[in-house]
């Protein structure tokens, strides 16, 4: 359904940082750190829709 176009460390980073954050929402950190559900779940499809709007990709090309 989605193109990939993030690489294995963008992919990891997103979803740490995704992850930590909403801990830190969920410890009451502030309600602003529930943005880390765009991190997660771009990093769990393997896609970034703003990378495909601006034609990137952080993939390995193959060949």
């Amino acid at each position: 359904m989605f193109t990939k176009n993030l690489g294995t460390f963008d992919r990891a980073a997103r979803l740490i940082i995704g992850v930590l954050l909403i801990i830190g929402a969920l410890m009451g950190y502030g309600a602003w750190m529930w943005i880390g559900v765009i991190p997660l779940f771009t990093g769990l499809i393997n896609n970034c829709p703003l990378y495909s709007i601006l034609g990137i990709s952080t993939c390995k090309r193959s060949g």
